[in-house]
C-alpha cells in the first residue's frame, strides 16, 4: 500500500497517514511521515529549510487501524499516543506519566481544543507507541 505524503500545513485537514512503530516500546514521532528529521519542530533551530512558524493543530484524529492487504484494518493491540518524556521517564507505553491517550483496536480518539482557540496542539509534541510491532495508527491533523 501506497503512502502519499501531504504536506498540506495550511489544512484545513491533514492526514499524516499511517504512523508505524516498527518495535512495540519504541515510540515514533507523530510527524515522521512528513518531517523525519523535525525541521520544522519549534525546538530546532531556524534554518533556511525551516519554516518560520511551527504547525498548529486544533483536533488530532487517531484511528487504532493498521494496512494490511492493500486496505486498512483494525490493531490487535492497543496504540498509545505520548508526550516527549520528562527527566527520568522511559517515554514510551511503560511511562504512564507521558501517555495523553489510548487507541484500543479499531476505535478512533480526538483530542481537540474549542475552535479558534489560541490553545491548539503542536504535533512534533506527541509521538505514538503499540503494544504490537509493526503496527500503529492512522493519523490526521485538522489544523485551526
Amino acid at each position: 500500500m501506497a503512502n502519499s505524503v501531504h504536506k498540506d500545513r495550511q489544512g484545513p485537514d491533514w492526514p499524516l497517514g499511517f504512523i508505524a512503530v516498527a518495535a512495540s516500546g519504541t515510540p515514533v514521532n507523530l510527524m515522521t511521515n512528513v518531517d523525519s528529521g523535525k525541521v520544522n519542530a519549534p525546538e530546532s533551530a531556524t534554518s533556511t529549510t525551516s519554516d518560520e512558524y511551527t504547525v498548529r493543530a486544533q483536533q488530532m484524529i487517531f484511528q487504532g487501524m493498521h494496512p494490511s492487504a492493500g486496505k486498512m484494518i483494525n490493531n490487535t493491540g492497543m496504540a498509545y499516543v505520548l508526550r516527549a518524556p520528562a527527566a527520568g521517564g522511559t517515554g514510551n507505553l511503560t511511562d504512564t506519566g507521558t501517555i495523553v491517550a489510548l487507541v484500543p483496536p479499531g476505535a478512533t480518539v480526538i483530542i481537540a481544543s474549542a475552535a479558534l482557540d489560541r490553545n491548539v496542539y503542536n504535533p512534533y509534541r506527541y509521538f505514538i507507541d503499540a503494544d504490537v510491532s509493526t503496527e500503529g495508527v492512522q493519523a490526521t491533523l485538522l489544523i485551526q
